[in-house]
């Protein structure tokens, strides 16, 4: 089975409509759609855009699906990032589309692969390639399929886990922390995993995203778009965030 993976699209749709128009040129059996698909400038249109694709798709939630999907039910966000962002996605979905989020699982099984966006327990589980061998097969432990992949850190590995699988995250389309500008998604081929990257007009992409009106749309292109962060401070980052390291300080080249 040969599949296409793409996560964290996080509203992007120039990212997603390139990777989409280079997927037009590939044989794939099915679509993997990783989670956090929403939080981001536009929910709507890359559901959607999604949904019409020709291939069989199998759909994951993440975090920005779940946090859309309280927000839609009418709980409390949090004044931050995430919270406009799932109050933004919240908006422009209605009934058909919140119970939609809301019925896809947190992990699935797919042509002898294990698909989750955190990990197979949790939709945010910080999994990073700096994470140790022994926290990463401790979170693995019990899964009998030979690979796993997610996301939500927003970039790509390959990872072995001594006496478990193998553990890929598909990086990012929409936001990706890899060092520079593009989208950058996964295809499994059988087990054996091709990690792509895509490149698309940033100007063009600039000003679509600026139109959607989003909330902090020119922090969000400055991140996604133009100020790309090490990639190695980034997993660091995560690390600290997750109580496995110690704080790596500003990113590189700010004060």
């Amino acid at each position: 089975m040969r599949v296409a993976v793409l996560a964290d699209i996080h509203g992007n749709l120039p990212a997603l409509r390139a990777v989409l128009s280079e997927l037009d040129a590939e044989s794939v059996d099915a679509l993997v759609i990783a989670g956090d698909v929403v939080g981001g400038p536009y929910p709507l249109e890359v559901l959607e855009r999604l949904a019409a694709r020709p291939e069989r798709q199998l759909w994951i939630s993440g975090n920005s699906e779940r946090e859309a999907v309280a927000a839609w039910d009418g709980e409390p966000v949090a004044d931050d990032e995430a919270g406009r962002a799932a109050a933004w996605s919240a908006e422009r979905l209605d009934r058909e589309w919140r119970d939609r989020l809301d019925s896809w699982p947190i992990v699935a099984e797919l042509g002898g692969v294990l698909y989750c966006h955190g990990s197979p327990s949790r939709d945010d589980e910080v999994l990073t390639r700096a994470t140790p061998d022994d926290v990463l097969a401790e979170v693995l432990s019990g899964v009998g399929e030979a690979v796993v992949v997610g996301a939500h850190t927003h970039q790509q590995f390959i990872r072995p886990v001594a006496g478990g699988p193998i553990c890929i995250n598909a990086g990012s389309v929409g936001v990706p922390y890899e060092g520079r500008p593009g989208a950058f998604w996964l295809i499994m081929d059988r087990l054996e995993p091709q990690l792509r990257e895509t490149t698309y007009d940033i100007a063009e992409g600039r000003a679509e995203l600026r139109a959607s009106g989003f909330p902090g749309v020119e922090e969000f292109i400055a991140e996604a778009l133009i100020r790309p962060v090490d990639a190695g401070w980034v997993a660091s980052y995560f690390e600290f965030g997750a109580g496995r390291r110690e704080d790596p300080g500003p990113p590189p080249g700010e004060p």
